[in-house]
C-alpha cells in the first residue's frame, strides 16, 4: 500500500515506524524529521496547516490511503481536502474533530447524551459570571476552548490558591478568546485511553499514563507530557470496571457523533480521571496522544496498515496488543517548557540505543546540512519495552543517555516509587 501520512513529530515518527513494516509510506511535512525522512518513499514541504498547501504539494501523487494526525492540522481541514481529493482517509474530518478543538462542543455532547463521566459546567463570558461559578463550584479547572497543546489548563490547588489567582486567568482568556470554559475538580488519577474507530465500532488501546508536570516527582509547570508508561491492558491504580467504564463511554460518545451527523473515523483518545464515584472525562482528542502513541504502537500485534485501511472503508477490523511493559521518556531542550533552546545541534546514538533495546523518536527536531537541530519543543522520545515495568524503566532511562546536547529529561517516569505514589493515592480515594 501507498500511505500519506501529515506530520512530522515523534507520535508520527512512531506511527510511521509501524507502516513501514509492511506499506510504501510518504509524510508531508514543514521541515525535514531526519528520524522520518529515512523511513519513507518521498517526502513533501510544507504548511500541514494549510490545507490547500497540502493537496498543492502532492500533486500529481496517487495514494491508496492517508492518515492526517496532529490536532492543528485535523482542525484545519486537511482530512476533508484529502477526501475531495478522491483519496481514501483513515482520519477524522473537521467536523468530527471538533471534539478536540472546541472544548464546549465536547461539554455539550456528552450532557445532551447523557454519556456517563460527565462534569460539572459553565461557559462564562464576563468576569462576573466566571467569579459567580469558582464561588459555586469551590474547586475548579479554568480552560481555553481551543487547543493548547496540553498545557492550557489551570487547576485550584495545582496552579493557583486564591480565587483572585484564578480571576487573572479567566482575565487573560476573555482579553483573548471572550469566552472562558469553567469545570469542577476532580480528584484521582488520570489515564489515557485510545481507540481505533470506523464511525460506529470501536477497538481499544491499553491504557496509558501520562506525565504532564516538568520536574521530579510532578513539579513544575503543565507540559505536552513528559512521558508515559503502560503495563499491559490495566494500569497498576485501575480496576477492571474503570476500564470497562471508559470503553463504554468511548462506544457512546461514538455513536453520540454518529447521531449527530458527524461520524468519527480514525483514533479517538480518551483522556480520563479515575476517581471515588468511577470514570470522569477530562477531555477527549481526534488523534493519537503523544508520548502515549509510542507505548501503544510498540505493542500493536499485526499491521497497523490494515486497521487504518479498515477504518477508511467502515470496516473496523479488530487491534491485537501485547501485555508487556512499556516506558516512554522524553529528552527536552535546555529551559524548557518556559523558554527551550532552539537552534542548537543535538545528536542521538540510534544503534547503540538499539543494541541496548531501546527504540528512539524524533520529536521537533530538524535536519540541516546532515546535522540534526532543537526545533524549540520535545525533542527524542526514548521508549522502553519489557516483561516487568522495572525492565521498560531501565532501558528508556537508558536510552536517553545516548543522548548529547542541551538537553535533559524526567528521571522517574516508570519507577517504582512514582508508581507506588499513583497506587496509593487512588487507594486513599477508593477508601
Amino acid at each position: 500500500m501507498k500511505i500519506l501520512i501529515i506530520g512530522s513529530g515523534a507520535r508520527e515518527h512512531a506511527i510511521i515506524k509501524r507502516l513501514a513494516q509492511d506499506s510504501q509510506v510518504y509524510c508531508v511535512m514543514p521541515k525535514k524529521n531526519p528520524g522520518i525522512v529515512k523511513l519513507c518513499k518521498k517526502i513533501f514541504l510544507a504548511d500541514i496547516e494549510n490545507p490547500l498547501a497540502v493537496t498543492d504539494a502532492i500533486k500529481g501523487e496517487t495514494f491508496d490511503l492517508a492518515f492526517a494526525s496532529p490536532d492543528a492540522v485535523l482542525a484545519a481541514g486537511v482530512s476533508d481536502a484529502l477526501i475531495h481529493e478522491g483519496i481514501k482517509v483513515a482520519s477524522p474530518t473537521k467536523a468530527a474533530a471538533r471534539i478536540e478543538w472546541d472544548k464546549s462542543h465536547m461539554r455539550k455532547l456528552t450532557e445532551k447524551y447523557s454519556i456517563k463521566g460527565r462534569i460539572k459546567f459553565r461557559l462564562v463570558k464576563t468576569e462576573k459570571e466566571a467569579r459567580e461559578t469558582i464561588e459555586e463550584f469551590g474547586e475548579v479547572a479554568i480552560k481555553p476552548l481551543g487547543l493548547t497543546g496540553g498545557k492550557g489548563v489551570k487547576v485550584s490547588g495545582d496552579h493557583f490558591q486564591r480565587i483572585e489567582e484564578g480571576m487573572e486567568y479567566v482575565h487573560s482568556l476573555l482579553q483573548k478568546d471572550k469566552i472562558a470554559l469553567i469545570e469542577e475538580k476532580v480528584e484521582g488519577e488520570e489515564f489515557s485511553l485510545m481507540c481505533f474507530s470506523d464511525g460506529k465500532t470501536i477497538a481499544p488501546m491499553p491504557p496509558v499514563q501520562d506525565h504532564k508536570r516538568a520536574f521530579l516527582a510532578d513539579t513544575g509547570p503543565n507540559t505536552g507530557g513528559m512521558g508515559s508508561y503502560s503495563t499491559g491492558a490495566i494500569l497498576p491504580f485501575l480496576e477492571q470496571s474503570d476500564i470497562d467504564e471508559a470503553h463504554e463511554i468511548l462506544q457512546r460518545t461514538i455513536d453520540a457523533m454518529a447521531n449527530e451527523g458527524t461520524p468519527f473515523k480514525g483514533v479517538l483518545y480518551g483522556q480520563f480521571m479515575a476517581t471515588k464515584k468511577g470514570i470522569r472525562i477530562i477531555e477527549f482528542n481526534a488523534r493519537f496522544a503523544d508520548p502515549e502513541s509510542m507505548n501503544v504502537l510498540a505493542l500493536l500485534e499485526g499491521s497497523l496498515s490494515q486497521i487504518l485501511m479498515s477504518i477508511a472503508e467502515g470496516k473496523l477490523i479488530k487491534a491485537k496488543f501485547s501485555n508487556d511493559a512499556t516506558v516512554v521518556k522524553y529528552l527536552v531542550p535546555n529551559g524548557y517548557p518556559d523558554k527551550p533552546l532552539k537552534d542548537q545541534e543535538v545528536k542521538i546514538d540510534e544503534a547503540a540505543a538499539k543494541k541496548q533495546g531501546a527504540e528512539i523518536y524524533f520529536a521537533s527536531v530538524y535536519e540541516k546540512d546532515n546535522k540534526t537541530y532543537l526545533g524549540g519543543s520535545r525533542t527524542f522520545g526514548i521508549l522502553g519495552r519489557g516483561k516487568t515495568l522495572d525492565e521498560a524503566e531501565r532501558i528508556a532511562e537508558e536510552g536517553c543517555g545516548f543522548g548529547k546536547g542541551p538537553i535533559w529529561h524526567r528521571k522517574d517516569i516508570g519507577t517504582k516509587k512514582l508508581v507506588q505514589k499513583r497506587i496509593d493515592h487512588m487507594r486513599r480515594i477508593r477508601s
